[in-house]
């Protein structure tokens, strides 16, 4: 980031078209930290130290993170000696400064680091080049100000005057910087455009007979990346954005947390077997056998699923095996199933669309975990066949499955704890719960498949659920498998797939689960 020199901040008022780039304030996030006469600048984004800081120098900038005083403001009690010390401070430790663009001493946009390693060159950007505000940059309120930010950019803009704002909007749907002049002066337009080109929050269109357009309508990676994949999976980890982030109990003391376990619907239960260890013990092929033959199927055989079946698959996939907690580590309920979950939160709750089952009439109903039962919650047929029917629309219309298995989450048991991140956690959890019930289902003879996509609002409004407090994130088919005839050969690579490294072992432990299957000649 280019700023103007310190002596500029200091020069008698700016003319009324007059342009200054510079050093505006201080992060709010900025802690102080004073010890053996050296000053230490401390921030989620970065560090500074310094010796010989005049404590009145120390005092001001207490003053300006404590009430975010604008440091034009901050520097009025100071000497010119120790105004240029503040102000120097501000130069050397850009990531921990707010920097201003500024239109005849007024404030148009402030930017601000969101990143360690936050760093642009303004660029030259001459009127006549089509501009457009990237497709990849959001607007929000942050702060109390109208913010912009980007996963393609390590800064943060704040919009403060209504001429900038009118700017922005006409960068939307692209425009010359020409076109701006009617909202700005010239210089000012020059300076904005040339530190949002620099930033990555603007395009500038191509026109130089190769490739022409903007970059987010013609780069082959950019192309391929929605908004709001690019937005979350720059959220979901960190690198790039300074919000905090992490199991950092954000509402310890403010909100009760969620309990373990959600409070079990009213309605007609069925009760479900479940099974013995020893015997599961006795009769499950091995672990590397499972994990060989483990296929998507969408094809189902003539007899349906039974309910001994659905008791034992969601027994080894999703029970309660016990409860724990609070403590003053974990200061909420955890609990503890069959797969993995981060800080024990177990956040997911499933569902069952029935279709066909053996000692299940078909509707919709809730698992139980702890009491390991099912519960009715819609027997709505029009509303079952909807359900049905989206997951059937997730397989290509190739499946017909017995039953849906709709995963949701009860989001303000990980939003409790962590910040930034919930939502992704859950989707691992999801995915580890899809392998979950790959694996044992294939141990167990069935049909598996989970799905990419569901309706998050039909299976809300068909379930019953608060789309913010509890809503579907993943969703799981399940049906009878065929048994094997014999002679029956497992599925091999078609023969446009080059084989790598051991495929034989699939079809070696697809071969043993059907001879398991088929039972003795």
């Amino acid at each position: 980031m280019q700023n103007s020199s310190t002596l500029a901040t200091l020069a008698p008022p700016a003319a009324p078209a007059e342009i200054r780039e510079c050093p505006v304030g201080f992060r709010s996030d900025v802690v102080i930290d004073v010890r053996d006469g050296v000053l230490r600048l401390l921030s989620p984004i970065g560090g500074y130290a310094l010796n010989g800081v005049a404590p009145a120098v120390v005092e001001a900038l207490r003053d300006i993170v404590a009430s975010g005083t604008a440091l034009a403001d901050g520097v009025e009690k100071l000497s010119d000696t120790e105004a240029g010390q503040l102000y120097t401070i501000a130069e050397r430790a850009p990531k921990l400064a707010e920097f201003g663009i500024l239109l005849g001493g007024r404030l148009l946009v402030k930017l601000e680091a969101t990143a360690r390693d936050a760093h642009y060159e303004k660029a030259a950007v001459p009127l006549d080049v089509r501009v457009k505000l990237s497709k990849f940059v959001l607007l929000r309120s942050h702060a109390g100000a109208l913010v912009l930010e980007s996963p393609l950019a390590r800064h943060r803009v704040t919009l403060v005057a209504p001429a900038a704002g009118a700017a922005i909007t006409a960068l939307g749907g692209g425009c010359t910087g020409a076109d701006l002049l009617g909202e700005l002066p010239e210089a000012a337009v020059s300076s904005l455009l040339g530190h949002l080109v620099g930033a990555g929050f603007v395009e500038t269109e191509a026109v130089d007979g190769g490739v022409n357009g903007f970059p987010s309508d013609t780069d082959p990676v950019l192309r391929q990346w929605d908004f709001h994949d690019l937005v979350t999976h720059s959220r979901a980890r960190t690198g790039r954005f300074d919000q905090p982030f992490g199991g950092i109990f954000p509402f310890l003391g403010e909100i009760e947390p969620q309990p373990a376990l959600k409070p079990v619907p009213t309605g007609p239960s069925i009760v479900l077997d479940r099974p013995e260890l020893e015997d599961i013990l006795a009769v499950d092929p091995s672990l590397t056998t499972v994990l060989e033959a483990r296929t998507s199927v969408r094809d189902y055989g003539e007899t349906p699923l039974s309910v001994a079946q659905i008791g034992e698959f969601l027994y080894r996939t999703a029970r309660v095996r016990a409860v724990y907690g609070p403590s003053e580590a974990t200061p909420y309920e955890a609990s503890t199933r069959p797969y993995p979950c981060g800080g024990a939160a177990y956040e997911l709750e499933l569902y069952l669309t029935v279709r066909r089952c053996d000692g299940i009439e078909p509707g919709c109903y809730y698992y139980d975990p702890v009491g390991h039962r099912l519960v009715l919650v819609n027997e709505d047929p029009s509303d079952r066949q909807a359900m049905l029917h989206a997951a059937s629309v997730a397989t290509a219309m190739q499946a017909n499955a017995d039953i849906l298995i709709t995963m949701t989450a009860r989001h303000q048991r990980l939003s409790w704890k962590y910040r930034s991140m919930a939502y992704s956690v859950s989707l691992k959890h999801a995915g580890v719960l899809y392998q979950t019930m790959y694996l044992v289902a294939t141990a167990m003879g069935l049909a598996p498949c989970g799905l990419g996509s569901g309706d998050a609002d039909l299976a809300a409004r068909v379930l019953g659920l608060d789309y913010l407090t509890e809503s579907s994130v993943g969703d799981f088919i399940l049906g009878s498998r065929a048994v094997p005839q014999e002679g029956a050969t497992a599925r091999r690579l078609p023969e446009n797939w080059r084989p790598v490294n051991d495929p034989q072992w699939g079809v070696q432990s697809q071969s043993t689960l059907f001879r398991r299957f088929r039972g003795p000649a």
